[in-house]
This record gives C-alpha cells, sequence and structure tokens, in this order.
C-alpha cells in the first residue's frame, strides 16, 4: 500500500512575489508518516518546493486543509478522485468545515488525526473507508516522533518544527485554535520532547505550540529540561509572560530568542469584544512587557489585527505607531 501526504501551495496570488519563500517543515505530515508502519510506503509531497504530479500511483492521498490553502486543497483532492484515487482531508479547516471539505472528500478527519489514523490505513487496506472519522484530543504525539527524513532535501528553511503542547486555555473569540480545541490545553511528556531533541540533533527550533507558556509550571519544567541541550528556540506565548520573572530567566537560559505574542489591538473595548482576557490584564503595562522582554535580550514579533467593530481609521494609525 502507498500513501501520498500532500501540503498545498497557496499558489501565486500577486506578482512578483511568492508567499510560500519562507517555508517550513509540514510537521503534521512528518507525525502521520511516523505513525505509519514500515510495510506502508509513504510519501510526503510538498507543492511549495516540488511539481504534483496527479497521476502518481497511490492508495491514499491525505491532505491536512489549512484556510488560506483550502481552494488549493479542494483542487488537488478533486483531481486524484478524478483518477480513482481516494483522498482523505483532515486539519483544522477541514474540522471547522466538515461538511464543506465532505464535497471534495471520500472521508474526513474532525479533530486530530493521530488517535484514528490506524484505524483509517486499515479501512483503507479493507477497501472500506469511511465517510467521517471523529477523535478526541489526547496528549500530542503520544509515542511517536516524526520522520524527518520526509523533510531532507526539500530546501526548507534551517529551523526544525517541534511542539511541546496543543490548544490554548484562552477563548479568544475570533481564533480558531480555541475553537478547534474547545479551549484545551495539553502537554506532551518532557522527556520525550527531550528524546526527539537529541536522537535528531536538533539545534535551532521552532516550537509550534499556540501557547508555549499557557501551563507555566509544565513550561518552567520544559526550560529546565533544554538548558544542558544548549539548542537556540522561539514560540509563540500570550502576554501575560512578563509577569513571571522566574520564567523569563529559564527561557532565556534554555535558549530563547524571542517570541511571537499577539497583543492584537491597544484599544480596551477591541480587547474585550475579543475576548482577550490575558491581554486586557495586562493592558495598562504593555510598555513595561515590552521593556521587560528586550532587558532578557528577546525578540518580539507582536501581531495585530484589524477591522474589528471599535476600529477606526484613527485606531489603526495608533496602532501602527504603538507598533514602530
Amino acid at each position: 500500500m502507498k500513501i501520498i501526504l500532500v501540503r498545498p501551495d497557496i499558489s501565486d496570488i500577486s506578482t512578483g512575489y511568492k508567499l510560500n519563500d519562507g517555508r517550513m517543515e509540514p510537521l503534521p505530515l512528518g507525525i502521520l508518516a511516523g505513525l505509519t508502519p514500515d510495510d506502508i510506503e509513504v510519501v510526503l509531497r510538498d507543492e511549495r518546493v516540488e511539481e504534483l504530479s496527479f497521476d502518481e500511483p497511490a492508495d491514499l492521498v491525505a491532505i491536512s486543509v489549512d484556510t488560506f490553502v483550502a481552494r488549493r486543497s479542494y483542487d488537488i483532492a478533486d483531481q486524484f478522485r478524478f483518477r480513482g484515487v481516494p483522498v482523505i482531508l483532515g486539519g483544522i479547516h477541514a474540522t471547522l468545515a466538515p461538511e464543506e471539505a465532505q464535497s471534495h472528500a471520500d472521508a474526513v478527519v474532525v479533530g486530530d488525526a493521530e488517535p484514528v489514523w490506524t484505524e483509517i490505513l486499515a479501512d483503507v487496506a479493507a477497501g472500506m473507508l469511511r465517510r467521517r472519522y471523529q477523535s478526541d484530543f489526547d496528549i500530542p504525539q503520544k509515542d511517536v516522533f516524526p520522520q524527518r527524513e520526509h523533510f531532507h532535501g526539500k530546501g526548507y528553511l534551517p529551523v526544525s518544527l517541534v511542539q511541546f503542547t496543543r490548544g490554548c486555555p484562552f477563548r479568544c473569540s475570533f481564533c480558531a485554535i480555541a475553537k478547534f480545541f474547545g479551549s484545551t490545553h495539553r502537554c506532551r511528556p518532557v522527556e520525550s520532547v527531550v528524546r526527539e531533541i537529541e536522537q535528531n540533533d536538533l539545534r535551532m527550533i521552532l516550537f509550534t505550540d499556540d501557547n508555549l507558556t499557557a501551563n507555566r509550571e509544565r513550561a518552567k519544567e520544559l526550560f529546565r529540561a533544554l538548558k544542558p541541550l544548549r539548542v537556540h528556540w522561539a514560540s509563540q506565548v500570550s502576554v501575560d509572560v512578563a509577569a513571571d520573572p522566574e520564567l523569563l530567566e529559564l527561557m532565556a537560559e534554555s535558549g530563547c530568542m524571542g517570541q511571537l505574542i499577539g497583543f492584537d489591538s491597544i484599544s480596551l473595548d477591541s480587547l474585550l469584544w475579543m475576548n482577550k482576557g490575558a491581554n486586557v490584564r495586562e493592558f495598562d503595562r504593555y510598555a513595561r512587557v515590552i521593556e521587560r522582554l528586550r532587558e532578557f535580550g528577546f525578540q518580539t514579533w507582536a501581531s495585530f489585527m484589524f477591522g474589528n467593530d471599535y476600529d477606526t481609521p484613527e485606531t489603526v494609525m495608533d496602532t501602527v505607531r504603538f507598533a514602530v
């Protein structure tokens, strides 16, 4: 049996600039490869870095669908199905819009694929693929490491993607992650993360976590374990990270270079409208948060959103000035 794991390209939607120039490893597909038994052939086709042949023989095509590649994902699925190859769609977009995804697929995974992947493979082998597979959320990457050899030679950025947690406990109204995971947050065993880093000799790491420090005590446990590994890393955290000096110190000692933080708005009304609780609590200390992060030598990649009900041309310009 042969399975093709596909990472779609967003495609060129502007002139003279390719959005995927900063391409990173498709970690979810590496994890699925790691879950697949050795007697099943697995190939990874990343349309961002290579041509995708619809005539390549396969027993199953699996596509992880993000919203920004949904249109292309459906086109790829339609073309494989036209040639008689069954297609299964999963990922955040397919989970949040399963009926839409179902119209372009033989099967759809709602939730994480890991708990049902073995069942899916057995059904494919028996020729009895079900229309929908529903899974609950469990410990991320339970007893499995991604097969990183599938990433070799594809020209990805020289940074290795690793995950410690999935989800986020916050309930921000705009957030697909909160909707996907039901505002739950689960951690891998620290020793499993360390073993993955050591076995693959990873040095430059991007933790793909949606909120790496949401569970501060578990995060501190991870950072203590990272210190002797001498790695450099970055991730995403919430703005309240600066309220814990011990956490910041451990982050610096473990090799943190910086973090993406969703400031989202400098308007309190907008933050309340977004149900952005952590930011509401830290709103009067935004400047101090940034100052504290600088004191520890961190780079801060701040994200903002425009277009909410309280935005005006003036608030947009105020946000730009704040960012500068």
